[in-house]
């Protein structure tokens, strides 16, 4: 007989895998921990609703197929720092850094904030047909770049936003929703890590593989090439995804109980000011490299080395939870990720280039991977765990939205006809925005802790 799964769905983001949510919260909430775990065990369907084993060939060749939308959608999402050095020194050229920033900014607000709204489309059993309509945006809209021609803002624009939604729709929902359902509790978290590689893989190989042919063929029949190749990788995706479990109702509205939480506003707060300035280095740092004249073999590689080693960063929580509380790991990366970008300025050479790329991916690899279980630790129930995510990603989705053009604007300085670049400026705002984010996540932290003391007294 096949072991029940330990995940319960919720109306939000994403679906809450038992074994990570104990590991989130017995640190501060030993009972939470529990009722989660009962919770998991109570909501379990029958074996005979499976419609093939826990594991398995089936499994895998699934988990394929969700690291085939990592790698393809994901991927090329964070290899927009390559774009963006394109497009502020040849291709936009006649637009600011700030108005070219919103380009990324609107990706990633994108992201974060529609993933809030697509959880409840999968509990209808909506996943097809939001994967496949997706993968079709997303392939038409990376055609559709290749056809735009210089100086073209909106329509650049345009087709960088309508590839964001396959992955905002459909990995979103796989991710959290599918891959707990179709493997084991035991093999969850280790299929999570597999298939996060995906992502990494493709934020590093998208970076090359685009200023390689950018180099060799000419912009528009290097995003054909890569088009291509995505398209492709995405029908088999297609073909092999399936969900196991029936629809599911959505759970209670909580809004009112979690917005009137006052630690949890905190943490809130800290996670809007946190995605104002962690983006600035990871879209500009290939912008940097080359206009200090850092190595121009090197500054391709730029961003594929920043997001490596944010692989490492993301896998690390996973192994060092049980040792050290997620809230310290996630206030320690934060202040690490501020300091990095005070210096930020600095890096105007080969050594600092390398050292700032390794060491800001993988601290900034490590606070996005950390901020969901901080926001789960809030919960007073298992139920709210789902919106508590939910909601934090969508007010982050704001941060997201105005952090990086608001960084162009400090970065460009226009004098006459010539653009000049003053680094200092936006790392320092990123720096300061960061730090104030480390702070508010402590206080949050020591509010909740205090709050469920005087609870237990």
């Amino acid at each position: 007989m096949s072991e029940k799964p330990a995940t319960r769905n919720f109306a939000s983001d994403s679906t809450v895998d038992v074994s990570q949510l104990e590991g989130a919260l017995t640190q501060d909430d030993p009972d939470l921990a529990s009722s989660a775990k009962t919770e998991g065990q109570a909501t379990g369907p029958p074996p005979t609703s499976a419609t093939f084993p826990e594991g398995g060939m089936r499994a895998w060749i699934v988990v394929i197929g969700a690291w085939l939308l990592q790698f393809t959608t994901f991927g090329l999402v964070n290899a927009y720092g390559a774009f963006n050095d394109f497009y502020v020194r040849e291709y936009l050229s006649d637009k600011s850094s700030s108005d070219i920033g919103w380009i990324g900014s609107l990706q990633v607000a994108l992201l974060l904030g529609v993933a809030g709204f697509a959880g409840p489309l999968f509990d209808k059993g909506y996943l097809h047909l939001l994967v496949v309509p997706g993968s079709l945006i997303f392939v038409v809209c990376s055609f559709m770049l290749s056809l735009t021609k210089p100086q073209q803002y909106y329509q650049v624009s345009f087709c960088l936003m309508g590839s964001e939604l396959d992955w905002v729709l459909a990995w979103y929902i796989f991710r959290a929703s599918v891959l707990s359902r179709i493997t084991s509790r035991k093999k969850t978290p280790v299929v999570l890590a597999i298939v996060s590689t995906g992502g990494s893989l493709g934020a590093t190989l998208h970076p090359i593989m685009i200023n390689r042919l950018i180099a060799s063929l000419g912009f528009h029949d290097a995003v054909r090439v890569n088009a291509a190749m995505n398209a492709a990788l995405l029908v088999v995706a297609n073909l092999v995804i399936k969900t196991r479990l029936p629809p599911r109702p959505p759970t209670k509205n909580i809004v009112k109980k979690i917005f009137l939480d006052g630690p949890y506003d905190t943490a809130l707060f800290g996670g809007l000011l946190m995605l104002i300035g962690l983006y600035f280095p990871i879209f500009f740092i290939q912008l940097n490299s080359v206009t200090h004249g850092v190595d121009a073999n090197l500054a391709l590689y730029t961003v594929s080395i920043i997001q490596a080693a944010s692989t490492f960063g993301r896998i690390l929580p996973q192994l060092t939870h049980k040792f050290i509380s997620f809230p310290w790991l996630l206030i320690f990366c934060t202040a690490a990720n501020a300091v990095l970008i005070f210096t930020f300025e600095t890096v105007q050479n080969l050594a600092g280039t390398i050292c700032f790329t390794i060491l800001y991916g993988f601290f900034s690899g490590g606070a996005l991977s950390l901020i969901p279980a901080f926001f789960a630790m809030f919960a007073t129930d298992v139920t709210e765990v789902g919106g508590r995510i939910g909601f934090g990603l969508l007010l982050g989705a704001l941060g997201a939205l105005v952090g990086l053009p608001i960084d162009g604007a400090l970065l460009s300085h226009h004098g006459g006809t010539q653009t000049t670049y003053v680094w200092w400026r936006p790392s320092v705002f990123s720096g300061a925005i960061l730090s104030a984010s480390a702070t508010a996540y402590l206080l949050a932290f020591i509010a909740n802790y205090t709050k469920k003391k005087k609870a237990q007294a």
